[in-house]
This record gives C-alpha cells, sequence and structure tokens, in this order.
C-alpha cells in the first residue's frame, strides 16, 4: 500500500488498473471484506456485487468475487445497477455486505470500490481501517478458507425488478404521472434499465438520453454534468420536466419545463417545502453541506427550518442525519437523501418525490422555484507547496478577516484544503458577483504570498 489512506470519503478510488484501482487490489479487499464479515461457523454468509457501466467493471466484478469466494463467503453477482439500488439490495437481500464498483460521475478510466454494511448504510471508519489494516499486514493469504469451504458465486438477473418496486413504493398510491412529459438522461450508466421503467410504469411519457452504454461512454458529455443536453431535449419537445442522472444515479439535476437547470440546493429546498406541508420533515432542520448556496439556508428560513452544514461528502450529511434524527439532507451536487426511503443518496427518489409535488399542487416546476434566490459564488483553486492552518498564516488571517468585514452578513468565505491534491480551496459568496470575485482573487493572491505554489 502506498502511504496515503487507501480509503477516501467515499471508498477506494482511481484510475483503472493502476494503483490502487488493480485486480490485485480488488482481490485483497475482497478477501478483507469477506473477512471482516466471514461466518462464525453456524452459517454460510452472503456478500452481494454491482456495478456501473465502465469497461473495467468487468475486471473487478470477478477479481471481488474470487477475494471473497476463497474466505469461504458466498457471493451474488447483479451486473449494472444504481449505487442506491445495491444499499437497498444489501438490506433487502439479508446479506452481510454490499460492494458497488464505481467512480460515479467520473469519466470511464477511472473505477471505484465502495462497500455497504449489511443495513445498507456505507461501512464506517473503524470498519475500513480494519479492512485496510488487513491488507497491509500480509495475513489475508493465510487467512483462507479450506478447500471444503470456498465459497460459492451466482449471478441472479432479475433483481431489478425489485429496486424497480421499491422504488415505485416512494411515489404516492394516488398519484400518477399518467400525461407528464418526462426527458430522462441516464448518463450510459447504471440506472440506464431501472430509469426509464420506473418513470413509464408510473404512466410517463419517457424521452431516453444516455441508455446506450458501451464501457466507454460513461458521463462523457451527458448526465448531470452536462444538464445542457437534457435543456436543449426539454424544450425541444415541449416536457414537463428533465432528469439527469450520474453514471451510478446517486445524484440528479432537474430541469424545468422552460429548460433551467436546478441543483441540489434548490431540490432541497423544493422538497424541504413539501415535507413541511405534509408535516413529515423531522427534527426542524435540513442537512448539507458548507458548499450548499446561501439562498438554500434563506428559503429554509422562510419555511422555519434551519440548516446544519458538514464537510463536504454525502456520507458526513448522511452521519449527521443519523445522529441527529433528520430524514432530509444533501449537497449542491444533486446528492439528496430521504432517510424516510432509502440510505444514501437516490436520484430517482428524488425526481420522484419533486414528480410527486408537481402532481400534488397541480403545479409546473418553474412555479414551485420561483421564491429560491440563488447567491453567486465564486471558487478559486490554489496550488501549494505546504498546507499549514489559517491560525499559522497571521497575514493570511488577517486579509480574510478584512473580506469578511466587507461581506456583512450579504456572505461568506470558506477556506478548506483539497482531500487528494497540493491545493487549498477558496470560495466566496455574497451578492455581488463582481465583489466577490475580486474578495476571491484577493485572497488566492494572499494565500500564494503565504504559502508558496
Amino acid at each position: 500500500m502506498s502511504e496515503r489512506r487507501l480509503f477516501g470519503t467515499d471508498g477506494v478510488r482511481g484510475t483503472a488498473n493502476v494503483h490502487p484501482m488493480t485486480a490485485e487490489m480488488a482481490l485483497s479487499l475482497g478477501q478483507a471484506i469477506a473477512r471482516v464479515f466471514r461466518a462464525d461457523g453456524t452459517r454460510k454468509r452472503r456478500i452481494i456485487i454491482g456495478k456501473d457501466t465502465r469497461l473495467s467493471g468487468y475486471l473487478f466484478e470477478d477479481a471481488l468475487a474470487a477475494g471473497i469466494c476463497s474466505m469461504g463467503v458466498d457471493v451474488i453477482q447483479v451486473g449494472p445497477m444504481p449505487t442506491p439500488g445495491m444499499a437497498f439490495l444489501t438490506a433487502d437481500m439479508r446479506c452481510q455486505a454490499g460492494v458497488m464498483i464505481s467512480a460515479s460521475h467520473n469519466p470511464y478510466h477511472d473505477n471505484g470500490i465502495k462497500f455497504f454494511s449489511s443495513d445498507g448504510y456505507k461501512l464506517p471508519d473503524a470498519i475500513e481501517r480494519h479492512i485496510e489494516a488487513l491488507i497491509a499486514s500480509g495475513d489475508l493469504s493465510g487467512l483462507r478458507a479450506p478447500p471444503d469451504e470456498i465459497g460459492r458465486a451466482h449471478r441472479i438477473e432479475d433483481v431489478a425488478g425489485r429496486y424497480v418496486v421499491f422504488l415505485k413504493k416512494t411515489f404516492p398510491i394516488d398519484l400518477s404521472l399518467d400525461g407528464v412529459r418526462v426527458v430522462l438522461d441516464c448518463a450510459n450508466g447504471a440506472s440506464y434499465k431501472v430509469g426509464p421503467t420506473v418513470l413509464e410504469e408510473l404512466g410517463a411519457e419517457v424521452f431516453r438520453l444516455g441508455v446506450s452504454p458501451n464501457g466507454r461512454n460513461i458521463n462523457e458529455g451527458c448526465g448531470s454534468l452536462f444538464p445542457e443536453k437534457v435543456a436543449e431535449k426539454v424544450k425541444e419537445v415541449r416536457a414537463d420536466v428533465g432528469i439527469a442522472l450520474d453514471g451510478d444515479a446517486d445524484r440528479v439535476v432537474m430541469i424545468d419545463e422552460k429548460g433551467s437547470i436546478l441543483d441540489g440546493d434548490q431540490l432541497l429546498a423544493l422538497c424541504a417545502r413539501d415535507m413541511v406541508e405534509r408535516g413529515v420533515l423531522r427534527g426542524g432542520q435540513v442537512v448539507a453541506t458548507v458548499m450548499s448556496n446561501l439562498g438554500l439556508e434563506e428559503a429554509l428560513e422562510e419555511l422555519g427550518v434551519g440548516l446544519l452544514r458538514t464537510q463536504v461528502g454525502d456520507r458526513y450529511v448522511v452521519d449527521a442525519m443519523r445522529e441527529g434524527g433528520f430524514n432530509l439532507g444533501g449537497e449542491q451536487s444533486g446528492h439528496v437523501i430521504f432517510l424516510d426511503h432509502n440510505t444514501s443518496g437516490d436520484g430517482l427518489i428524488t425526481a420522484l418525490q419533486v414528480l410527486a409535488y408537481m402532481q400534488r399542487k397541480q403545479s409546473t416546476l418553474s412555479e414551485l422555484t420561483t421564491d429560491f434566490v440563488r447567491y453567486p459564488q465564486v471558487l478559486v483553486n490554489v496550488r501549494v507547496a505546504e498546507k499549514k492552518p489559517i491560525e499559522d498564516l497571521p497575514e493570511f488571517a488577517r486579509s480574510l478577516e478584512k473580506v469578511e468585514n466587507a461581506l456583512g452578513g450579504r456572505g461568506r468565505v470558506l477556506i478548506r484544503n483539497s482531500g487528494t491534491e497540493p491545493m487549498v480551496r477558496v470560495m466566496v459568496e455574497g451578492d455581488d458577483e463582481k465583489k466577490i470575485r475580486e474578495y476571491a482573487n484577493d485572497l488566492a493572491d494572499a494565500l500564494r504570498r503565504a504559502l508558496g505554489g
């Protein structure tokens, strides 16, 4: 293993066939996860494996299965399946763990491996550290199962139907999508089958984009990273709404009937209003990250709802939701989590909740989002030679204080270190885009002087 921690904020990720995303590492990860959840002698245990549509998924799927079986644990392989679908299936099929092979919104040459516990939640940090320790120790080869206890692997082709039924149950039984015209972009990813199926079975007329994966075109000029294509199609076919998912369908960007693009902050505000009106929002707060727009905070204040911010990463949002007993949270990028329905961000569930609200109110999506006022945000990435705490940089601290005083209560500054690069990210938000751009550039220059780059 390299000196860097193997697990990031969302599993193990990197370029396919380059450390750590190699077949050898996948086999070791399979062995380690199986060892952690291995049978206690009373019964066999099962681990379920799913993937998105990347070419390298075949390589990692079989390597993981081999590692798991070598430790005496059975494997269920289900093929392409959205990440939130795997969270659901892990719990629904009573598996001891789940594995998802995906690099989410990244291009096809990247891939990743993430794990779920038996309850469908991502693994706690302690178990990830245990897995890393097992791999680093070199002891896994001595822990393999004897020949008569090697696990079996088998593929189940029809589990997508389970997930489709689950998704449909999150949509109110007294509503339908009859007559609703939807443009759906599945990013040539894991939702290319289940996405259209769910919407069509609920009655929608679906115009499909990004449903022809070839192993290399996942997220390529399509999906939530390129919602402009959906916006164009919405206007072309006069659809009521557009839905743009990413490659593993855990995030969504939506487009109203006029072609305006709605990100996760706007969807959170919309869904919070719906849940307040129905009396089902728990805890009086919505959980989001430090990157969420001040417009979300103000929209929630109008509802009498607070905003609890976490560090960037949907797993931190989920952790805060579970700890505080909240049932709505998400990220600006389009991860929206409804803990009453699933254990992770689910782009299709989010879209269904928005569609249900539109049907209940008999309103267009643009009418439901007119109250959201977005503050301009400027983000500058500063490459640095060394990362230091702000308190160790007195000159920069004075520059920061000056900008914060200038913004007053009509903006904010966020300084955070990149977790993967020698970068410090400077984000300034306020109601005057010209001024905040100046502030962001001034702070970036001050950081470069203080830290070198």
